[in-house]
């Protein structure tokens, strides 16, 4: 890593969303509780460099994208962007930053306004953030950034409808880098494509990362597809950190068994491997995230389970160079 980036440009320090709710939903003086969307989760990221979030649908993975972002308000916890905390940000702190920190989502046709056009969607940003530029300089930009991502200038004045999944994407990409920003947070950006589509997405990717020397925290739920975009991976169950490693440290020798479960779970291209391969099929349902087991939440599903999981719990802590897991037995 370069001297330049030996300081993180994003640090989210035990970050906590938690959520009050009914206590069964059925009577209006229903006690309420607490859902812990996610309970503590911290990370460093540099200039530069993707960090992957991997895990079950319902482990916090989308919340925790939209508590750094503010979108949804973090309930405990620090977000220090270039140095400064936001999460006692006022609007107009959050404002200022709004243009170096941008998201691609997950339903490209859903995320875009069907009553605007490609030119009106794409230039948005720039008439928010940019006022002083004038009508001319925005298509100007919008054009390029066309061109950029892979989209034809003769397709400006369509609408979201007219376009085919993989190209509303490209459109939803094509907005979240006019504005030049430091960070992008890809929400499970090719979960709605077919895998072809899935590929031409991240290769892109990649190569505007490497133009623009973006940093990303790309989520998603496959960890094949997490592989080959990622330098370093986080796995998240049920609200928390199971494991933060190095991409090649995380894929040869995984510490946390729900990290192994997943990898086994990976298809295989060659027919003979696949058929000998053995899956780790986790037993149980994924816990109510109102009511987690006490100690590792992973616990009641884990086939190396001990007396002591049920009653210590551990943050992340270094067990290699390249691997942090909070795995009590690793």
């Amino acid at each position: 890593m370069s001297e330049q980036a030996k300081q993180p440009i994003l640090s989210v320090r035990d970050v906590k969303v938690h959520f009050q709710v009914k206590g069964d939903g059925r009577w209006p003086w229903s006690a309420k509780r607490t859902l812990k969307a996610v309970d503590g989760v911290s990370f460093d990221l540099y200039a530069g460099e993707t960090l992957g979030v991997v895990g079950e649908s319902g482990c916090g993975k989308s919340t925790l994208s939209r508590a750094i972002l503010n979108l949804i308000p973090a309930t405990a916890g620090e977000i220090v962007w270039m140095g400064k905390d936001l999460t006692r940000g006022t609007d107009k702190d959050w404002h200022a930053v709004r243009k170096d920190i941008q998201m691609i989502f997950q339903d490209p046709l859903a995320s875009l306004n069907p009553r605007m056009t490609i030119a009106q969607i794409i230039g948005e940003p720039l008439r928010v953030h940019k006022p002083e530029l004038s009508a001319e300089d925005i298509m100007q930009r919008v054009r390029s950034m066309m061109r950029k991502v892979g989209l034809r200038e003769q397709m400006i004045n369509r609408y979201p409808h007219e376009f085919s999944g993989g190209q509303c994407q490209r459109i939803g990409i094509a907005r979240a880098l006019i504005l030049e920003p430091k960070l992008i947070i890809c929400d499970e950006p090719v979960s709605a494509l077919d895998v072809s589509i899935q590929a031409q997405i991240i290769n892109l990717l990649k190569e505007l990362q490497r133009e623009m020397g973006l940093a990303l925290i790309f989520i998603a739920h496959d960890l094949a597809v997490v592989k080959h975009i990622s330098d370093r991976i986080l796995v998240m169950y049920l609200g928390r950190e199971m494991e933060l490693a190095q991409k090649h440290a995380l894929y040869d020798a995984p510490a946390h068994p729900y990290t192994r479960a997943l990898l086994s779970a990976i298809p295989i291209p060659d027919p003979k491997q696949e058929k000998g391969k053995v899956i780790q099929i986790l037993q149980g349902d994924l816990p109510s995230p109102i009511n987690p087991p006490s100690g590792c939440v992973f616990r009641t599903r884990c086939p190396q389970a001990a007396d002591r999981c049920s009653k210590e719990t551990i943050q992340l802590r270094r067990i290699s160079a390249q691997s942090q897991s909070s795995c009590l037995l690793a």
